[in-house]
């Protein structure tokens, strides 16, 4: 059984609500356990993963990044990614599940476990790594 981290950037309650049940059910339905801890912005997601590198089996990234008017979107959807996939080049085992949308109605859809379910998705991409890993191990 593996233990898994998920790790959220929690600006959208309600976004982040629906995310953390789709990864949760996924991680459960696979027989797994979890844990998940809260950080301020999708910036810090890659950093927390880092700190909790040598604790956990494999982690699960959420959170929901809208555009809006500035390059701030550019920004943080770019190095939240770079930082994700700069760990997983290291040899962690990750599911990005940070969505990175042009609008809310576009994050639901996203979201919500009985459409796209993309926190599920993410969980088992975590999974599917682990398992990649093991592998080759």
């Amino acid at each position: 059984m593996a233990h898994l981290l998920i790790v959220e950037a929690r600006f959208y309650d309600h976004l982040n609500d629906l995310l953390l049940a789709g990864a949760r059910a996924a991680i459960e339905a696979a027989g797994h356990s979890h844990e998940t801890i809260t950080v301020p912005g999708a910036l810090e997601v890659p950093g927390a993963i880092a700190l909790a590198a040598e604790s956990f089996d494999a982690f699960v990234a959420l959170g929901v990044v809208i555009r809006g008017e500035t390059y701030h979107f550019e920004i943080v959807a770019g190095e939240s990614a770079r930082g994700i996939m700069a760990l997983t080049m290291d040899g962690l085992a990750i599911g990005n599940g940070i969505l990175t949308t042009e609008n809310e109605a576009q994050a639901l859809t996203r979201a919500r476990p009985d459409e796209k379910d993309k926190g599920g998705d993410a969980a088992k991409a975590a999974l599917a790594m682990l398992a990649l890993r093991e592998r080759f191990a």
